[in-house]
């Protein structure tokens, strides 16, 4: 039996009363920024990227990983969560089908509740990090993070009822890096995702952007709100932003309560058309079905990610795309054995290296046009292995099934990706290195 979770009408309506409860304490302040910054950096042992955010009374420093198709923001609430403002919420509320929960029901640990465990009504939904999922109680809490004044940090903006998930096992978190506490998703389709709530609480625009360090050692940064987005104190990295639209897209999902019932929902991940890929301006003879994703499943087709390190790619096009880049590179480099997860790797002793990185041969991801498209340089192509050895930095998927193309963090490093939620597309910038600045050369630390 196929249900919507509810007529929009209902959300709406739903929607309003949560936010005129939450905005009435920020417009006592008549602070209204309309860009918000979070700092983030690549972590060197799990290749995830970390942010951090200020939550509960008192405020609490939190490390998060971001997880850009998430549907909302999850902490672990099991080991050691303390705060007099966590409200779990009721089954039945506005937050509950905000958050889309998926049953309601008491959660018992020796006759005690704690938080992401009550012993009265709460309701759950599933969050999951890149290895599993599990169930979740739905609540809020503060939350703060920092504004930004032009290209320099503004005042701080703090939420007092921010609906996040807390998992009712700490095991969520086995996956993530050194003392990360939860994940922050910005999925698109999702009431409760962070850029979204914070979009309707502060009346600005739904968008954000992503601008990905390549260092392990400085931040990048994530603007939500209008741009500009300034990197560099002069250099408004969205100018130079080329657009292709989101593609929504719906999955399955199964409530248990009050009665079992399987519901199509808006998925949150972040699907685009590639139409074809071109090397040094050859065009690549790829399977054009794989290219288009299947409206049934979510398989096939393209997905932007930040769970995936690096791109990952269906197997008959990986063959092709490695074939066409060996034959594209300089003579004189030549390929050595292969360096795990890498399959195609080369001797570095004769390539060459400018300020985009190594001299590689030209990646163009071709969007709706063939005018429209996004070029991958030799600073996103290549990487260093070991000494002496590059290799190309694209995956072999795995998995028998999934998405043709997975774009990954390593090839979004030193590009502004920005995702405009309200008009329905993302925008890609092209490397920073074309204007001789990166996305840690910014001024919000």
């Amino acid at each position: 039996m196929k249900l919507s979770l509810m007529s929009s009408s209902k959300y709406y309506l739903f929607h309003f009363c949560f936010l005129l409860i939450t905005s009435t304490t920020l417009s006592k302040s008549n602070f209204q920024p309309k860009t918000l910054f979070l700092l983030v950096k690549k972590d060197p042992s799990t290749l995830q990227y970390i942010t951090q955010i200020h939550q509960r009374t008192p405020l609490v420093p939190l490390k998060l990983a971001l997880n850009l198709g998430g549907e909302s923001l999850w902490v672990d609430c099991e080991n050691g969560y303390k705060s007099s403002t966590y409200k779990p919420a009721n089954c039945g509320s506005a937050q509950c089908d905000l958050a889309w929960s998926t049953s309601c029901g008491n959660c018992y640990e020796n006759n005690t509740s704690r938080s992401g465990c009550n012993n009265n009504t709460s309701c759950y939904n599933v969050v999951s990090n890149p290895i599993t999922s599990t169930k979740s109680e739905i609540a809020e809490d503060v939350l703060s993070i920092q504004s930004i004044n032009g290209s320099i940090p503004g005042p701080v903006a703090t939420v007092p009822n921010f609906i996040f998930s807390c998992p009712i096992t700490s095991n969520l978190t086995e996956n993530l890096g050194k003392n990360v506490k939860g994940m922050v998703g910005f999925g698109q389709q999702s009431p409760v995702s962070f850029a979204t709530q914070f979009a309707s609480i502060l009346k600005f625009s739904r968008q954000f952007a992503i601008c990905l360090s390549s260092s392990t050692k400085r931040n990048g940064v994530i603007f939500i709100g209008h741009s500009p987005y300034f990197i560099s104190l002069a250099f408004d990295a969205s100018r130079d932003l080329i657009y292709t639209p989101i593609i929504t897209q719906q999955r399955y999902i199964s409530i248990t309560y009050p009665h079992y019932v399987r519901i199509i929902r808006a998925s949150p991940e972040y699907y685009i058309q590639v139409s074809s890929v071109r090397i040094n301006g050859k065009t690549l003879p790829l399977n054009k079905t794989l290219l288009t994703l299947d409206d049934e499943n979510e398989e096939r087709g393209t997905r932007i990610s930040t769970n995936v390190p690096y791109t990952e790619l269906e197997p008959s096009i990986y063959n092709v795309v490695s074939k066409a880049f060996i034959s594209e590179m300089p003579k004189e480099v030549k390929k050595v054995a292969a360096v795990q997860p890498f399959k195609t790797c080369f001797d570095s002793t004769y390539i060459g290296v400018s300020r985009l990185g190594y001299d590689a041969p030209q990646i163009n991801i071709v969007f709706q046009k063939q005018n429209v498209y996004w070029t991958i340089i030799g600073a996103n192509s290549l990487i260093k292995v070991k000494e002496g050895v590059i290799c190309l930095a694209f995956v072999e998927r795995k998995k028998p099934t999934g998405q043709a193309i997975v774009v990954g963090g390593y090839q979004m490093q030193d590009n502004l990706i920005e995702f405009d939620l309200s008009r329905r597309r993302i925008g890609f910038s092209n490397s920073l290195f074309y204007r001789q600045t990166m996305c840690a050369n910014h001024n919000y630390a």
